[in-house]
């Protein structure tokens, strides 16, 4: 049963704008009184997720859904899609524009780090479709 869910809607190239979605979820987890343990995972997880949103979709929403026993974080994208899962998910390997590398963006690490910091982590994409990435994180 959730308590609470919210869908942020993330614009493609939008570099101005990248990191609002994920700076109002920490706010809304931090007035629930989140633990800061996880407070600080699913903070890193959403900027990361945001991020990969603006710079490699066509644009996409992210969904915070808060449940008494665990938080789940949801990308949904309308994208290019990625080709090969296993090659995305390795430590450096990017695919950014050299506009968002320009910008300081890119350097291989959204995915590993949103993996790392979720308890579970799970991503489907489809190339031409786009891609879904379903974060949760324990209470």
């Amino acid at each position: 049963m959730a308590i609470l869910e919210q869908v942020f809607q993330v614009e493609a190239g939008a570099f101005a704008t990248a990191g609002e979605a994920s700076m109002t979820i920490k706010r809304t987890l931090k007035k629930l009184g989140i633990n800061a343990n996880v407070l600080h995972q699913l903070s890193v997880a959403s900027y990361e997720v945001e991020l990969n949103l603006v710079i490699h979709s066509m644009g996409g929403a992210l969904t915070l859904t808060v449940e008494p026993d665990k938080l789940t974080l949801t990308s949904k994208d309308v994208g290019p899609g990625i080709p090969d899962i296993g090659k995305a998910m390795t430590e450096g390997y990017s695919t950014a524009s050299e506009e968002a590398r320009s910008l300081g963006f890119g350097a291989g690490m959204g995915l590993p780090n949103m993996k790392r910091n979720a308890t579970t982590f799970s991503i489907e994409s489809e190339v031409g479709v786009g891609t879904t990435i379903v974060m949760t994180f324990a209470l």
